[in-house]
């Protein structure tokens, strides 16, 4: 008995759609489980449509006009890919409410409108998927949702943002300052031309966001996780990494320390949500102090298992492209979303968030680096 196929349309083809199109052009049949629906490209819309077809995307699968993907009905899923906050949350919420499934990246809108996303896959029974907006190509909310769905989670954290991972790496090897090692990101494209959402944390922060609701089964306001540093005088320091000194890198190297961005969040005792996204000082020697370049890592403590690690490429088209690539298999077989069979999540309103609390260790420039493990 012949299973109809799965039409897929791709809303972008940049650094992670053009690998995700291309391998639906080129290795379609093999992406097929056995379990499930085969996986057919049925459009692409993208800015520019000449560029497209140069780059070899069949012309007649090609549009300027993503809202029209979501109104066809020659479409079954939904790929965004163009990342943003709009139009990509409207198309988003558009195709779950039409009944076709949705895979993204887009860890802004996620982050940002999950809440009503979910609200709207759930009475739609539309899935939505994600896996690939959190680390990259190493599957962790799957695991999250599935794997780790009996234990009881106390705390979650990582290394999610592999370009600051890049320049704190590069300031502890070579002795370099914020600015150098910003440029050097740009010219090796690393770093975006506008660097804001990843230096000053606002790209760990969303990812924060997305894990916190898999492991504590909240939509968390990303407004309310702090990425500031204190200081030795009691104030809020600089956002993000942007105020980390080639200084204090050099002093806290010589008591053993390694400096990362890490993004934590943890169950407090009272129920409350502690959540930070902040430049931490960690041994030089431990798990996180070794994860250099643009790798991620994410730790999840939880009972009855103990301590779960998930490391790996974070970025870049070809390893995103395989976390979206899984998605769609994952719909192929009826997987529904990336939430699983956890509760619908509770909303924002309802859960107490402030920064996380610990001792911190002064440095140079004045800033009060939290101490991690």
């Amino acid at each position: 008995m012949s299973v109809q196929p799965l039409r897929i349309g791709v809303i972008g083809a940049g650094t992670v759609g053009r690998e995700v199109v291309r391998a639906l052009l080129d290795r379609s049949p093999r992406l097929q489980p056995a379990d499930g629906a085969p996986l057919v490209l049925a459009g692409v819309a993208v800015r520019n449509v000449e560029r497209a077809i140069a780059a070899g995307v069949p012309e007649e699968l090609l549009t300027d006009a993503p809202a029209h993907l979501v109104a066809s009905d020659e479409i079954d899923v939904l790929v965004e890919l163009a990342g943003g906050d709009e139009p990509a949350r409207t198309l988003i919420a558009a195709a779950l409410g039409t009944g076709k499934a949705v895979v993204t990246a887009n860890k802004h809108v996620v982050a940002h409108h999950g809440a009503e996303l979910e609200r709207i896959a759930r009475e739609a029974e539309s899935p939505l998927r994600f896996e690939a907006a959190v680390a990259g190509g190493v599957p962790v909310l799957g695991p999250l949702a599935l794997d780790l769905a009996a234990n009881r989670v106390a705390r979650v954290r990582g290394i999610v943002n592999g370009t600051t991972n890049y320049m704190l790496t590069a300031m502890a090897r070579e002795g370099r300052e914020y600015a150098d090692v910003l440029e050097d990101a740009q010219a090796r494209g690393y770093a975006e031309a506008d660097p804001t959402a990843d230096v000053e944390g606002l790209d760990a922060v969303n990812k924060l966001v997305i894990l916190a609701r898999l492991v504590f089964g909240h939509w968390l306001a990303p407004e309310a996780i702090g990425n500031r540093p204190g200081t030795t005088r009691g104030e809020a320091g600089s956002p993000g990494i942007t105020g980390v000194t080639a200084d204090d890198v050099a002093a806290l190297a010589a008591e053993g320390r390694t400096i990362r961005l890490l993004a934590t969040a943890r169950l407090a005792e009272d129920g409350a949500i502690e959540a930070s996204v902040v430049p931490t000082a960690l041994p030089g020697g431990s798990a996180f102090g070794r994860c250099d370049g643009v790798l991620n890592r994410i730790e999840v403590d939880a009972a009855p298992v103990g301590r779960v690690a998930f490391e790996g490429p974070g970025a870049g088209g070809a390893a995103t492209s395989s976390a979206v690539l899984g998605d769609l298999v994952a719909v192929a077989r009826g997987q529904g979303s990336t939430w699983a069979g956890l509760p619908a999540a509770t909303a924002r309103s309802r859960i107490e968030v402030r920064p996380v609390a610990g001792e911190c260790v002064a440095a140079p420039s004045g800033a009060c680096y939290p101490v991690g493990d």
